[in-house]
C-alpha cells in the first residue's frame, strides 16, 4: 500500500503545481482616442466583363413599345447573334435574361445586376415571363448577363419599351 499512497501523493502534487493562481484584476483599459472619421466607402471592384459577340442584339418581342396592356403582362425576349444559357454556365456565346422594370441601366456594369422587383433575373434560361404590374405607365428593358449576372461589354440590351397597364 505504501507504493499506492506515494503514487496518489505524487499525482496530487503534480495537479497542484499545474493550477495557476487567479490573476489580479486587470487595470482598466485606457480609453482609446476618438476615432477619426471613417474613410468614404469605396465602391466594390468591378469584375471582368465578357466581350459581346459582334452584332449581338437583344430586343423585346412583346409587348410593343407604346402598347396598352392588361395583367398579366406577357413579356417575350428576343436575341440575335448570341444564345441563351442558364446562370452559372460559363459560355462566351451565351447569357441569360434580366428584365429591368421601371429602372435604368445600372451605373457600374462591371458588377452583377441586382436581383429585386425592378431587376428580375431569369437564370434558368427563360425567354418569356408573365408579370403583374400595378395600373399605370411602366418601362421595360431586357439586359443579357453572363454566368455571373454581369452584362457583356458592350452590354447586350434591348431598347426601353414603355407600356400602359390598365
Amino acid at each position: 500500500m505504501p507504493m499506492r499512497s506515494t503514487l496518489v501523493l505524487a499525482c496530487l502534487i503534480l495537479a497542484a503545481c499545474g493550477q495557476q493562481e487567479p490573476a489580479a484584476p486587470a487595470a482598466p483599459a485606457a480609453t482609446p482616442p476618438p476615432a477619426a472619421a471613417a474613410p468614404a466607402a469605396t465602391p466594390p471592384a468591378a469584375l471582368t466583363r465578357k466581350p459581346a459577340p459582334a452584332g449581338a442584339t437583344a430586343y423585346i418581342i412583346e409587348p410593343a413599345d407604346g402598347a396598352t396592356v392588361m395583367n398579366p403582362v406577357r413579356v417575350v425576349f428576343g436575341l440575335k447573334g448570341i444564345g441563351v444559357a442558364p446562370a452559372g454556365v460559363d459560355r462566351n456565346d451565351a447569357g441569360h435574361h434580366h428584365l429591368l422594370v421601371d429602372a435604368s441601366m445600372p451605373a457600374n456594369l462591371g458588377l452583377p445586376l441586382p436581383n429585386d422587383e425592378q431587376h428580375r433575373h431569369f437564370g434558368g434560361g427563360q425567354t418569356e415571363v408573365e408579370l403583374t404590374l400595378p395600373p399605370g405607365r411602366h418601362t421595360l428593358q431586357m439586359v443579357l448577363g453572363d454566368h455571373l449576372h454581369i452584362p457583356h461589354d458592350p452590354p447586350i440590351a434591348s431598347s426601353v419599351v414603355t407600356i400602359e397597364v390598365q
